[in-house]
């Protein structure tokens, strides 16, 4: 359940790549990595506190629901101060080379804008 949330990343982190006309370079796929982590740890947070009412009596429907309402908040606020760091990175204005670190910073934020919203949506699904 956890990991369905990987796929659903990958869309939203390809796709900017493809607009933007930036190529999938070494710094590209590690970007796809941060962006693995952070988004199999939102799931976590998700699944594990349904997991937790669940087991405190409440009903499947209950506990998704509750969930969903009580940890949106942190992944959303995770999702910004992630996406909000990496925008100096993605639009190349951090000094230095600025268009080494670009395509990771766009995999990152294309890929938690899209998945923050479907985890959201798409775990409790399948769950």
């Amino acid at each position: 359940t956890i990991l369905m949330a990987l796929p659903l990343s990958l869309g939203g982190a390809l796709l900017p790549l493809i607009v933007t006309d930036t190529s999938f370079s070494l710094p590209a796929v590690i970007g796809l990595l941060m962006l693995m982590g952070v988004v199999t740890k939102n799931s976590i947070l998700l699944v594990e506190y349904a997991i937790m009412a669940r087991r405190g009596g409440m009903a499947r429907f209950d506990a998704l629901v509750d969930a969903c309402h009580k940890r949106a908040r942190p992944i959303i606020m995770t999702t910004i101060a992630m996406g909000c760091g990496m925008l100096p990175a993605a639009l190349s204005i951090s000094g230095g080379d600025g268009s080494f670190r670009q395509p990771m910073a766009i995999v990152v934020i294309g890929g938690l804008l899209t998945s923050t919203f479907l985890s959201l949506l798409v775990i409790p699904v399948i769950f």
